[in-house]
């Protein structure tokens, strides 16, 4: 029987694994004013907690692309927060891409997560890749350039090297990080970051984490994204799709905490959260990591 004091002798070893721990959080651009006042409800909920920066994803249409520039800016001014545009090599020529990147740069923002993005036809061929876009943007400014990872592979990729070789190739042209898909098998995102290490990419790998607050949108995110979802999930989330929110928000919460209570372990210190634009999961595992608000 474990008594008291061990215990409260586990309680703190367990927390002392989790000082210095950094966080982000990822939002989306708002398309309907209910969407635009909960991501704002979200921004100012997490913003106290001071994550190292917020980032905003980015569409490949010229509307996506003006929403995702104003809630940058917005963000940064509003919070103090340093915000992290998406920015995607489709339907943008190299003049565009480097006007978007001065504009940033002279708007004060420091960050860009680059990537290729979503081809509107699969059997389009781009003209640039998301290595590219990071020596273009290197080119423009010395941005602190954030690039994508995927544990399981890509789900365009032939096989895992390849995915492995692209990584490289955007480490090589100067990305400073890399944040990686989301996924639930601790080993696959561990075994992937050694892979790396042993293919001399110098980059910090940053663990996607992504709280469930919707089983069946999951199964959708991970069925597109080559994202496997282990039985144990499957188990945990059977026959709870009629139970309460509150029941369902907890186990999410739990399973993400354990995940990074896991990684920290194994020397992982910064995190990305996918909020979806809800704070409610991200601020609740954030507070039981032991960051506290800074009521400024």
């Amino acid at each position: 029987m474990v008594s008291y004091a061990q215990g409260i002798d586990a309680l703190n070893q367990s927390l002392s694994e989790l000082r210095g721990i950094s966080v982000s959080f990822e939002f989306f651009p708002p398309k309907t004013e209910a969407m635009e006042n909960t991501l704002w409800r979200s921004v100012e909920r997490l913003a106290p907690l001071e994550p190292a920066y917020m980032s905003v994803t980015y569409g490949a249409n010229s509307g996506e692309r003006d929403r995702t520039h104003d809630v940058v800016k917005r963000i940064q001014t509003e919070t103090g927060i340093a915000a992290a545009p998406h920015l995607t090599c489709v339907d943008a020529s190299p003049d565009e891409l480097r006007s978007i990147a001065k504009d940033y740069w002279n708007s004060g923002i420091r960050r860009i997560v680059a990537l290729r993005g979503d081809l509107p036809d699969s059997s389009h061929k781009p003209d640039l890749y998301a290595s590219d876009l990071v020596a273009l943007l290197k080119g423009v400014a010395d941005f602190d350039i954030s690039v994508a990872a995927y544990p399981e592979k890509h789900p365009e990729a032939p096989n895992a090297q390849f995915d492995l070789l692209n990584l490289k190739r955007k480490a090589e042209a100067g990305a400073d990080q890399a944040i990686t898909q989301f996924f639930f098998d601790i080993e696959v995102f561990l075994r992937f970051r050694d892979r790396a290490a042993a293919a001399g990419i110098e980059l910090d790998i940053v663990p996607g984490i992504l709280p469930v607050t919707n089983y069946q949108t999951l199964l959708r995110f991970a069925e597109f994204t080559n994202v496997h979802v282990p039985n144990w999930l499957h188990h945990m989330y059977e026959g709870l799709d009629k139970d309460d929110q509150t029941t369902r928000n907890l186990m999410g919460a739990n399973i993400a905490m354990d995940m990074v209570k896991v990684l920290a372990k194994e020397g992982i210190r910064d995190f990305h959260f996918y909020t979806l634009n809800r704070c409610e999961l991200s601020y609740a595992i954030c507070r039981m990591l032991g960051l506290q608000e800074n009521n400024r």
